[in-house]
């Protein structure tokens, strides 16, 4: 079994979610929730909001490996920018945690979950309220993509060898 966080960047809300499980095996939420920062505050003072909440979730959930929506090209500048930023403090604050971080692609995601790379948000959280087995939709939308995520790192990412890899990095040879 392999316990990953996913997480939805964002600089106003940035989601995550928690699941444990492996291929082929019944997956369980262990957890999901939004930090949210408001538009209006220092953009430093915003990170370190981002940072400690993370921190914070990391510390509750304890997983084994984090996973990030990787940033895509965006028409709208500010807001690709707001959501680099987020990505990069999560990567840091994942890391400084000693764990190990992979990225997905938005289309990989809806991929693994759906079928289909292209699905919407509202097939996307469909099928993680399904296949998590909860009794109502995620929400909000970024924790439920922050749920998708960890789905997708669990079933396609190769979770538990990455996992085996760096606990033995970690810990040296058995």
């Amino acid at each position: 079994m392999v316990r990953v966080m996913g997480v939805d960047p964002g600089l106003t809300r940035c989601g995550f979610g928690v699941v444990e499980g492996r291929p082929g095996r019944a997956l369980t939420e262990i957890g999901h929730g939004v930090i949210r920062t408001s538009p209006a505050g220092e953009v430093g003072m915003r990170l370190m909001a981002l940072a400690a909440g993370i921190g914070a979730a990391i510390t509750l959930h304890r997983p084994d490996i984090v996973a990030v929506e990787r940033v895509f090209s965006q028409h709208n500048v500010r807001t690709v920018m707001g959501t680099a930023q987020a990505s990069g403090v999560v990567i840091f604050v994942a890391a400084t945690a000693g764990l190990p971080v992979v990225l997905h692609t938005p289309s990989e995601v809806k991929a693994a979950v759906t079928g289909s790379g292209r699905a919407d948000k509202a097939q996307v959280t469909t099928m993680v309220t399904r296949l998590l087995n909860l009794t109502a939709a995620p929400a909000p939308a970024d924790a439920a993509d922050a749920l998708a995520l960890a789905i997708c790192q669990i079933w396609r990412g190769g979770a538990q060898a990455k996992l085996d890899r760096a606990l033995t990095t970690s810990r040296g040879p058995s």
